[in-house]
This record gives C-alpha cells, sequence and structure tokens, in this order.
C-alpha cells in the first residue's frame, strides 16, 4: 500500500512542478520583469529586438521626407542615399543603447506595465487598463524614440513616431477566454498539488510502520524521478517551442534564447528536486543497518545527544543554504519555512535514534566531556598494560609454579642462568608449595 500511494504522489509532484512553474513565470509580475531582463542580456535578443525597432521606424515613419526637411533645398536630393544609409547603421545603434543600463531599465519599466495590465484584462479589471478589447501589448515606443534621437538626424525624426508604434503583443484578445480559464485553474491548483503530493509522502511513510526506513528511500527515488522527468519534459518542450515558433533557421536562435531563459525557472526546480531525493536517500542510509551506517551515527551521537548543539549545527547549515541560495525554495517564504521544518523534524528523528542505539556514549561535547574521554582512553591503556600480571595471579597455585619453572628453563638455556643457580631456584619454588 505505501508504495502505490507513493506512486500516486510522484505523479502529482510531477504535475505540481509545471503548474508551480506556470504560474509564477506567467502570473507574477516580479518574475516576469525578470526573466524579460535577463532576455535583453543575452545578444541574440538584443539583435532581434534591436531589428524589430529599427523596422518600426522605418515602416512607421518617412525617414525621407524628415531628412530632407534638415538639408538646404539643393541638397533635398541627397535624403534618399542619406536615409538608405542611416538604415545601414540603425542596427547596431539600437544595439548598443540596448546594452546601456538606463535603456535596460526602460525594457524592465515597459515589461512591469505590460504585464500588470495583462493580469488587470485577465481579472476583468478593465478600467485599471488601457487596452482595446482585451489585448496587451509591450510597449517600445518610449525605447524606439531614445533610439531614434541617437541616429543624429534631427529631433523632428522622433516626434513623427505615431501612437501605437513598436507594440509587441503580450496577449491577444481571442485568447482572453482560454486564459482566463488556465489563470483560475493555476491558481487554485498550483500550490496544492504540491501540499496533496507531500500529504501522500506522510501518509505512505505513517502508513509503512516497520518498513518506514525503505519508504523514505523510496520516496527519495521518487523526488529523483520527478526532477529527471522536469528536466526531459523541458528539453523536448523547448525543441517543441522553436520547431513551432521559429519560420526559419535565423529565427531559431532568438527563440531559443527566450525558451531557455522562460523555462530556466523550470530548470532549477527539476535540479533542486533531484537533489532533495538525493538528501532524502542519504538520510535513509543514513538510518540503516550498515557498518559504515551505524559508525556514522555512533561517531555523531555526543553532538547529537544534546539539543543546543545538533540544532545549532542545524542553524549553521541552514544559514550557508540560504547564503549561498542554490535552490528556488530558498527564494521564497513558504518554501523556505518547509525546507526548515523538514530539516528539523529529519535532525530530531535521527537525534532520539541515535539516543536508542547508544545510551552509554559519552559526550565530548559537555563541561568536562574532553577530559572524561581521556581519562577513559588512559584507563583503558593501564588496564590492557597490567592485564597479564592479573592473569597470572588469578592463576591456581600450580599453574603459577609450572609457569616459573618454565621461565627458569628458559632463562637457563639462555645463558643467564647456569645449572647450579637453576637447581637452587627450583628447589625454592618447589619447596614453596
Amino acid at each position: 500500500m505505501p508504495t502505490v500511494i507513493v506512486l500516486v504522489a510522484t505523479l502529482i509532484a510531477f504535475i505540481s512542478v509545471f503548474a508551480i512553474w506556470v504560474k509564477r513565470q506567467a502570473l507574477e509580475t516580479e518574475t516576469w520583469t525578470d526573466t524579460s531582463t535577463e532576455l535583453l542580456e543575452r545578444e541574440v535578443i538584443r539583435d532581434a529586438i534591436a531589428g524589430f525597432l529599427v523596422t518600426e521606424l522605418y515602416d512607421n515613419v518617412d525617414v525621407q521626407a524628415a531628412i530632407a526637411e534638415q538639408l538646404p533645398a539643393q541638397a533635398s536630393a541627397l535624403a534618399g542615399p542619406v536615409a538608405g544609409g542611416i538604415r545601414q547603421v540603425a542596427d547596431e545603434v539600437a544595439r548598443r543603447a540596448l546594452e546601456r543600463p538606463e535603456v535596460q531599465a526602460l525594457w524592465a519599466d515597459a515589461n512591469e506595465a505590460a504585464h500588470e495590465r495583462l493580469l488587470a484584462v485577465i481579472d476583468d479589471e478593465a478600467e485599471a487598463v488601457t487596452t482595446e478589447d482585451g489585448a496587451v501589448n509591450l510597449d517600445l515606443s518610449v525605447i524606439l524614440e531614445r533610439i531614434t534621437a541617437e541616429l543624429g538626424v534631427g529631433e523632428n525624426l522622433a516626434s513623427r513616431i505615431p501612437e501605437g508604434a513598436a507594440q509587441l503583443p503580450v496577449m491577444d484578445a481571442d485568447d482572453l477566454d482560454a486564459i482566463r480559464t488556465v489563470v483560475d485553474v493555476l491558481r487554485t491548483l498550483a500550490w496544492l498539488l504540491l501540499a496533496i503530493a507531500l500529504g501522500l509522502y506522510g501518509l505512505a511513510l505513517y502508513l509503512a510502520g516497520a518498513r518506514r526506513r525503505e519508504t523514505l528511500r523510496l520516496i527519495g527515488f521518487s523526488f529523483m524521478v520527478v526532477g529527471a522527468l522536469t528536466l526531459l519534459v523541458q528539453r523536448l518542450v523547448g525543441d517543441g517551442v522553436v520547431s513551432a515558433l521559429a519560420s526559419n533557421s535565423a529565427a531559431e536562435p532568438p527563440v531559443e534564447e527566450t525558451w531557455e531563459v522562460a523555462s530556466s525557472l523550470l530548470t532549477d526546480s527539476g535540479s533542486a528536486v533531484i537533489v532533495y531525493g538525493i538528501i532524502v536517500v542519504f538520510a535513509a542510509w543514513l538510518a540503516g543497518p550498515t557498518r559504515i551506517a551505524t559508525s556514522t551515527r555512533e561517531w555523531l551521537t555526543p553532538q547529537l545527544r544534546q539539543p543546543r548543539v545538533a540544532y545549532t549545527g542545524l542553524a549553521v547549515v541552514l544559514l550557508v543554504l540560504f547564503w549561498w541560495d542554490p535552490f528556488p525554495a530558498t527564494h521564497r517564504l513558504v518554501p523556505s519555512l518547509l525546507l526548515i521544518v523538514l530539516l528539523g523534524i529529519g535532525v530530531e528523528v535521527l537525534r532520539r535514534q541515535v539516543i536508542r542505539e547508544f545510551p552509554d556514549r559519552f559526550t565530548t561535547t559537555s563541561p568536562g566531556g574532553v577530559a572524561v574521554r581521556i581519562a577513559d582512553q588512559m584507563r583503558a591503556a593501564r588496564e590492557r598494560r597490567l592485564a597479564p600480571a592479573r592473569a597470572a595471579a588469578e592463576r591456581p597455585p600450580e599453574d603459577a609454579r609450572l609457569a616459573a619453572l618454565e621461565r627458569l628453563a628458559k632463562l637457563r638455556d639462555g645463558g643467564t642462568l647456569s645449572n647450579e643457580e637453576f637447581a637452587a631456584e627450583k628447589t625454592r619454588i618447589l619447596g614453596g608449595s
């Protein structure tokens, strides 16, 4: 029965990983903005956005006419070649502009505003947004104006950009109903699925009885399977996304980079779940009957017997963990609290086990404990030295005389005693009988 429960929990946990990823990536403005900022740090994305902005400029503004207005009448014929020349360098100007922090800040602001409008439309808060018919666009007009001004062809060129230019679609009105349905499901089930999975794991442990350690090890392997499947699906879905969205080979690099950044949280989650599984399997091994595990528990007993020392050690581990910040769980309050609670339970279970197994194990970390350990070692060494003499003293009298005669014979044979001395000592020993 516990094995079946663990299998069901594994399936639910696998689904919950993707549900939580979509919820965080799509419905959290901070995550959306951070992802967008990371996208702009990729060169291939900057190149694509620069090309889009320059195309928008030339599609929406008569650059040649704007340049002609800046030239003398006799030189107006040069407006065409100048406009063409500017088009050739405009992409490079746009790329360099997108590398600068102030322009990247404008990009982040535009993405934050677009996502807030997206959530407002999804939540049917129409009065809070300026979208039309439920469509949401990423407004890059401010960045386009900034780039246009840097082309050096006159201030009136930027002023001619019409309203609505440089808009990247985020959500089409036709998709609104479907998106609202998905959002409602995600908001309800994302964390609920994870809670159900963890509850089933706990139920499996409760029902395992004497096989609790084996069940814990199975749960660890379950985590590892969930993480591995997550990474596999992320890769397979990524290949499908690139094939579906890239219309030609030239469009593949930006799509691949976009998917890599957008799914980085999913990759981190899958990797973290694998690490959690390894930790759980190690915990199950540490509690097991193998000689190395038993020796390790015995070695740890002096520290674990004392709650202050055991939980101080746990606190140090947690401080290092949260400083290192390697897992998505350490970024957020609720998962962090859950991680702390689970690790605390694990330490307490191990404490109780070693106290039962090694009740007489001395505590070297208590006041005077080191001195007690040294005294015990000295006493044991003294006992080993005195053991032969004590054994001889405890022998029966007849055995003692025989042992003495054997020693005399060895001394005589070795030349230490003469025959006369040997005879005298033998008489003395036998006469004492």
